[in-house]
């Protein structure tokens, strides 16, 4: 791609992360039993989430050089436009899952690793929980509640979605319906990522130090070595001086 190009892929992440993001709530509320206006605010967001997708396919396959060497280096991109427009048959709306992949972009952060254990990563990383928190946890009490009996209203729902991404998980409220165990696995999976950034962030605090020492350690012994090296080279350029010395002394 040249450079147009991959200025609009990057400001098209941040507009397709939180669709995809969205698909969880949106089908959670599409089959949960709450009155309008929900119903229609999640048809509206469903269609608003597949125009984000269409908009940046449209996009990318306007401006990049080779359209054809694109969509092989982006399949999923042009499947999920294709296999989950929102006007399908309802049986095949089941295809939105697929949305979610688009989440695997997120795998990109693995390449900043260093600038997620910063405090500006890890507010970034904090705010992406407390929202998962917030959403899987509504989102769960609406999709359970009526089928799970320890599920009676929004707080049983963040309650769980708490001890769930703390990894506590007491066992007494646990996700009996498809949907539910889909929004089990995303919200797992962010608050396990959560605490595995927090953790690593502590303990690239507690090492900075030390690595630190070690590479002005190392800095000090490649220091060394070189006034060494440069001590040796004057001893041999002395010596190759004397021997030139006592051969013309011998010449002579």
């Amino acid at each position: 791609m040249n450079e147009r190009a991959e200025r609009w892929q990057r400001r098209f992440e941040v507009p397709v992360l939180i669709a995809a993001l969205l698909v969880i709530p949106v089908i959670a509320v599409e089959q949960s039993d709450a009155g309008e206006p929900w119903p229609t605010l999640a048809a509206v967001t469903n269609w608003a989430i597949w125009l984000v997708f269409l908009a940046e396919v449209v996009v990318m396959l306007a401006i990049v050089p080779n359209r054809w060497r694109w969509i092989r280096a982006n399949p999923l991109d042009l499947a999920i436009v294709i296999l989950t427009p929102p006007f399908l048959p309802a049986s095949l709306q089941a295809l939105r899952v697929f949305r979610l992949l688009r989440l695997l972009r997120l795998l990109r952060v693995v390449q900043a690793a260093r600038r997620l254990f910063s405090p500006e990563g890890l507010q970034w990383a904090a705010l992406l929980t407390l929202l998962t928190l917030f959403i899987g946890g509504a989102g769960f009490a609406a999709v359970e509640e009526g089928s799970n009996k320890n599920v009676d209203n929004t707080w049983d729902g963040l309650w769980w979605a708490f001890t769930t991404m703390t990894t506590v998980g007491y066992g007494d409220v646990s996700p009996v319906t498809d949907t539910g165990r889909m929004i089990a696995v995303a919200t797992m999976a962010v608050g396990i990522g959560f605490l595995t950034l927090l953790i690593g962030a502590a303990a690239e605090r507690f090492v900075a130090p030390i690595r630190e020492e070690v590479v002005e350690v190392e800095q000090e012994v490649v220091a060394a070595e070189a006034e060494v090296l440069g001590e040796i080279a004057e001893i041999a350029d002395r010596l190759r001086r004397v021997e030139a010395s006592v051969r013309r002394l011998h010449g002579s």
